[in-house]
């Protein structure tokens, strides 16, 4: 028969038990499970959110449930009216060499570049001379160009008729990004970069048609 220590009561009194109680509380065991503060902040947002679509258990009257999702969704369309999409128009366009209506021919965008050179434009010089490297090939049928081939891709087709310029080619595209999509500021030799690819462009037989 085992005999309790007789400093230990076998039926303590209120008092003694609700210092056990609490003695046993205050370990670290169980002080580590009790929720947190940002616990208990959360299940109660969460429990707010979701009691605003419990119409039966929710104290918020319909109509004024009603009116608040009406306001939510009339700001978030203002803010698509007023903003659009920006991120996503931006990648979907980022690259693209003409615009729809632009038919001007590679003669005419080496002068607009030219231009642009002597009054200082210089990024507008590349943009214009890098255009004119595109509808050049293009015209040569070299290369086919379209209203939404990029810079890169132009680069890319260009680099395997001239392989030698590879390495410019893709420079030059990265520039022409840059400068258009970066709001990046080119310099004289920049420009003066791309004007000499494409003249070189212009005087060279493409890989294909080289004697062997």
């Amino acid at each position: 028969m085992t005999v309790l220590p007789a400093a230990v009561p076998v039926a303590p009194d209120a008092g003694t038990a609700r210092r056990w109680l609490l003695d046993e509380l205050a370990k670290p065991a169980y002080a580590a499970a009790q929720p947190t503060p940002w616990d208990r902040a959360v299940q109660a947002f969460l429990q707010w959110f979701t009691g605003l679509f419990d119409v039966r258990g929710s104290s918020t009257p319909p109509i004024l449930l009603a009116v608040a999702i009406a306001v939510v969704v009339a700001v978030l369309v203002v803010a698509l009216l007023l903003f659009g999409l920006p991120r996503r128009n931006r990648r979907s366009r980022t690259g693209s060499l003409f615009g729809d209506d632009d038919r001007r021919s590679a003669d005419e965008m080496r002068r607009a570049a030219e231009a642009a050179v002597a009054r200082g434009d210089f990024s507008l010089a590349v943009l214009e001379r890098f255009r004119a490297v595109a509808r050049g090939l293009d015209e040569r049928t070299l290369v086919a160009v379209f209203p939404g081939t990029t810079a890169s891709a132009f680069a890319s087709t260009a680099a395997r008729a001239f392989p030698a310029e590879h390495g410019e080619l893709q420079a030059a595209a990265e520039l022409f990004d840059g400068v258009r999509y970066a709001d990046e500021t080119a310099t004289r030799e920049d420009a003066l970069s791309v004007a000499a690819l494409d003249d070189r462009l212009a005087a060279a037989r493409p890989a294909a048609l080289e004697p062997a």
